[in-house]
């Protein structure tokens, strides 16, 4: 019988794609947000319901800084979010 030979790379786990370090990224609240009223980033804009809770939500969750511009809506900086 032929000699079988194993060397250290094959011992080792197998190969997986992407960087398996890395969790996935957590929802925003915002991003909920978006998924409960069915809006994609560029139907949100012209939401009333979305821009309600934007406007009660600002200084305490995430909101994308180029929807708050659209809106004119102004963040209090001295606000603390765990408040």
């Amino acid at each position: 019988m032929g000699e079988y030979h194993v060397d250290a790379a094959s011992l080792a786990m197998p190969r997986r794609r992407g960087n398996s370090s890395i969790a996935p990224a957590a929802a925003t609240d915002f991003e909920w947000k978006l998924r409960e009223l069915g809006l994609t980033n560029e139907t949100c804009v012209s939401s009333v319901q979305l821009r309600t809770w934007c406007a009660e939500n600002k200084n305490h969750r995430y909101i994308p800084e180029w929807l708050l511009k659209a809106w004119q809506m102004q963040v209090d900086p001295d606000l603390n979010s765990a408040a």
